[in-house]
């Protein structure tokens, strides 16, 4: 599929662009973090300019996020569950479903830049929940604008060791996801023992 991808980009330019980005905010399995890699390789060469890099990959990305927020609309949660049960993502629906309730409205933030795993399970989520599409789409499109001028930029400096780079930010994303499931938990059971030990005093008293 990267190999593919990378040939379509080199033969089509732009729109595959904007389809591979599109589709894996959407939820798609794409090398999108290798490619927007290779767009900044690109810009770096002068065969493309920042500004377009920048603009058509925010396109596509909140093209992606607004599909899946709608599909989560339309269907509401018997949706997400069979979506869920096709991929065997309860698991990832957890998750999401523990990020969002925790973060709220930054967690549709982090998920397009920092935290991307989640990102299209929250996509599902907040359409089926119902969540304020004005506010999802102007938080989504600036943490999409955000993730592209990092990766795009990091590609335009890295230029010369692509394939090392994605590799290293991939892994990156799935650490920083663990370290903040692990924090929520921590939260949690951190509050749950408190309450414990106050429940405790109140009945000693």
């Amino acid at each position: 599929m990267t190999e593919l991808a990378l040939e379509w980009f080199a033969a089509y330019g732009s729109p595959i662009y904007l389809l591979i980005l599109g589709l894996s905010s959407f939820g798609i399995p794409m090398p999108v973090k290798l490619l927007m890699l290779v767009v900044g390789a690109t810009v770096q060469q002068g065969e493309m300019s920042f500004a377009e890099a920048l603009a058509i990959g925010s396109l596509g990305a909140t093209i992606g996020d607004q599909a899946g927020y709608f599909v989560g609309r339309s269907g509401g949660r018997a949706v997400v569950e069979r979506v869920t049960a096709k991929v065997n993502g309860a698991e990832m629906l957890a998750k999401a479903e523990r990020f969002s309730d925790r973060w709220g409205l930054l967690a549709i933030f982090f998920s397009r830049w920092l935290i991307t795993p989640v990102g299209p399970w929250l996509n599902l989520i907040s359409g089926s929940t119902r969540f304020s599409w004005l506010w999802f789409t102007i938080v989504g499109t600036l943490g999409e604008t955000l993730w592209v001028l990092l990766y795009v930029l990091i590609g335009i400096y890295f230029a010369d060791s692509i394939q090392a780079t994605a590799d290293f930010l991939t892994s990156l994303s799935w650490a920083l996801f663990g370290i903040f499931i692990a924090a929520i938990l921590g939260w949690k059971i951190f509050q749950f023992f408190s309450h414990d030990e106050e429940g405790r005093a109140e009945t000693e008293e």
